[in-house]
């Protein structure tokens, strides 16, 4: 009867990990009527469900399984993630942390520079979120801004841009030198997906804090952005920091084609664990509990 018990408390556990994704996939399982004009192509995963689920819990295993590791050895890890708007980065950044300790595996998403940081070296304002010891640092949009939305929008001029074309190999390699992994992965959107997304968050209120004007400049210069991506990959993928194309049109299998790629890149190993035993609670039957005010708690009403 005890078995039973427990495996029922394990099993609801289980079905809260379930629920926990599902309730940042429902976008995906339940599109508004509202905006069913949109588009009346299919336009969802061509992956089953259940694969998705159970690849994804599999994978997010491996990355607590990376997380001891690095802990453990001290390493050092950063990876970047760029790309067209929409496609997709954030929701693999969402992933990758949904498990994982924060005081361990952290994102960076810096706002535009201020006047000050604009008179430093470039680099400067990205140097103090770089990882220490035992730590993983996932960049949602970097330096690579400078060969971007700030070339194409005009906020660097030539010659500013020239010079982080000649300067971003070395400082990659310099911090490859110190110790650190470097990974870089470019998402990568067709015109007309990109096109889709950004019509669901045109007329969705829980997605329009999401489309930025810069968003919306992106689809007018779409040609120059993609002229600036050539380039970029073309000056600034080195041996010691290469770029990594995720294809993005299917979310769901972007996000497991990227964890799963991370993790084939690093030489982690299951760290082993001191056994835990959960020791008895300390019964003194002279304490009485005070009854607390009922104002202090939350109203029940779900």
């Amino acid at each position: 009867m005890a078995d039973d018990s427990a495996r029922s408390w394990v099993e609801a556990e289980w079905e809260d990990s379930l629920d926990e994704e599902l309730e940042m996939e429902i976008d995906d399982f339940l599109v508004a009527r509202e905006l069913a004009f949109i588009s009346e192509k299919k336009h969802s995963s061509t992956l089953d469900r259940k694969v998705y689920f159970y690849e994804l819990l599999r994978l997010q295993a491996e990355l607590v399984k990376l997380q001891d590791w690095v802990k453990h050895t001290k390493e050092k890890i950063v990876i970047v993630f760029e790309g067209r708007d929409a496609a997709g980065k954030g929701g693999v950044i969402k992933r990758i942390m949904q498990r994982m300790d924060p005081r361990v595996c952290r994102v960076v998403a810096l706002p535009a520079p201020t006047d000050r940081e604009k008179s430093q070296w470039y680099f400067q304002r990205y140097v103090p979120h770089l990882p220490a010891g035992g730590e993983i640092v996932l960049f949602d949009r970097s330096w690579y801004n400078r060969s971007g939305v700030e070339r194409v929008m005009g906020f660097a001029n030539e010659g500013q841009v020239e010079e982080f074309f000649h300067d971003v190999p070395e400082f990659e390699r310099m911090l490859v030198r110190s110790g650190i992994r470097l990974i870089k992965y470019w998402f990568s959107i067709t015109d007309e997906e990109q096109q889709l997304r950004f019509l669901v968050r045109v007329h969705d209120p829980l997605k329009q804090w999401k489309l930025s004007p810069m968003d919306l400049q992106s689809r007018v210069r779409w040609e120059d952005y993609t002229k600036a991506k050539e380039e970029t990959f073309e000056r600034t993928n080195i041996p010691e920091a290469p770029w990594f194309i995720v294809e993005g049109n299917d979310k769901k299998r972007a996000r497991l084609n990227c964890i799963d790629h991370f993790l084939s890149l690093i030489p982690y190993h299951e760290i082993p664990h001191d056994h835990v035993t959960l020791p008895d609670r300390v019964f003194n039957p002279a304490y009485e509990r005070k009854v607390l005010p009922e104002h202090l708690y939350v109203p029940q009403k779900y």
